[in-house]
């Protein structure tokens, strides 16, 4: 089992990673056979070990390729070679080779460990890609609401509060910085802190301190990384349909805390609240579109980088308020700063 799983790792670029050497070294190993080669559609890629000649892979990897089963051959020498296709999405994506004395059965058990590798590392680049699209997306719909207010804001204070206008300026300032950075397409929790309090701060100078706001964060889950602009979308749909409608004072809090091998961070206000039904077709993208944009973007990101189990969960009701939680693993391969 552990060379399973370091055989997933060798693989989790691909067949052009940078340790697909390491890959077909631990093949050997675990075939027990002379020499494997690891070959893609386009020809070898690597191998360790006893190599055929050219014109020889080419012959048994031409009977893999054109016929799509596994190819024996004998070289010049007596040595017996063995062929295995290599499937990626039920695609053929190339072979792996066996040189020595194989057994057919094991070289074949080898190919389909290596076609769940690959298979895995092409569904985690995929998944990367529609998070970093996405990402681009809520980049691109920062609020010219909330940018609006806020220089209106500072604009009213110019004369009677200079020096807050000033420091609401730069925090400003600190906020855009943050949101359209190219850093990565992840963030510390701390990062994530750090901005969602400069934008609480432009927001209760804008609702003339009548909002009250808690930041509680264990320091354990502040160093850890999770995607870019996850908290801030969801303070900002907090306030803009949860407190701007409630008359009086508003209240919301932001928490962070440790839950066995989860990070977990909930965003709660006692706002007017919504009716669930409505708080579902947020997340599937088909509530109102003024409304659903920040949530069902921070849901599919989350989901397309750690799988589907991971998402947002709204709890709610009419006049109720609404509580959002993530729930996220604290270390997942590639989730890095």
């Amino acid at each position: 089992m552990r060379q399973v799983h370091a055989l997933g790792i060798d693989l989790q670029d691909g067949l052009h990673g940078r340790s697909v050497g390491a890959a077909a070294r631990r093949l050997r190993r675990i075939l027990a056979v002379e020499g494997v080669l690891l070959a893609d559609l386009d020809g070898p890629v690597t191998a360790n070990g006893t190599r055929p000649g050219p014109e020889e892979i080419e012959g048994v990897l031409s009977q893999v390729f054109e016929y799509g089963g596994s190819a024996r051959t004998r070289l010049a020498d007596g040595t017996s070679v063995c062929a295995v296709p290599l499937h990626v999405a039920d695609e053929l994506a190339g072979a792996l080779v066996a040189i020595g004395q194989p057994v057919e059965s094991d070289v074949e058990a080898a190919a389909a460990l290596v076609s769940d590798s690959l298979d895995h590392a092409a569904l985690r680049r995929a998944r990367a890609r529609i998070a970093a699209a996405d990402l681009r997306t809520l980049r691109a719909q920062i609020s010219p609401h909330f940018m609006h207010n806020s220089l209106a804001v500072i604009a009213a204070l110019v004369r009677t509060d200079p020096d807050r206008s000033r420091q609401l300026l730069s925090d400003f300032a600190d906020y855009l910085r943050y949101g359209f950075s190219d850093k990565g397409d992840y963030a510390t929790v701390s990062d994530e802190l750090e901005a969602t309090q400069t934008y609480l701060e432009l927001q209760r100078a804008r609702f003339h301190d009548r909002l009250d706001i808690t930041v509680r964060m264990a320091p354990e889950v502040l160093p850890i990384a999770i995607p870019f602009l996850v908290v801030q979308p969801i303070v900002e749909n907090a306030i803009r349909h949860g407190l701007e409608r409630k008359e009086g004072r508003g209240h919301i809090s932001v928490s962070g805390f440790g839950e066995g091998p989860l990070c977990v961070i909930e965003i709660e206000d006692d706002g007017v609240g919504m009716h669930p039904e409505l708080a579902r077709a947020l997340l599937a993208g088909t509530g109102p579109e003024a409304r659903s944009v920040g949530l069902a973007n921070v849901d599919q990101r989350l989901r397309a980088v750690y799988g589907p189990e991971y998402g947002l969960v709204i709890e709610t009701a009419l006049g109720e308020g609404t509580k959002v939680t993530v729930r996220v693993p604290r270390f997942a391969p590639g989730v890095v700063v």
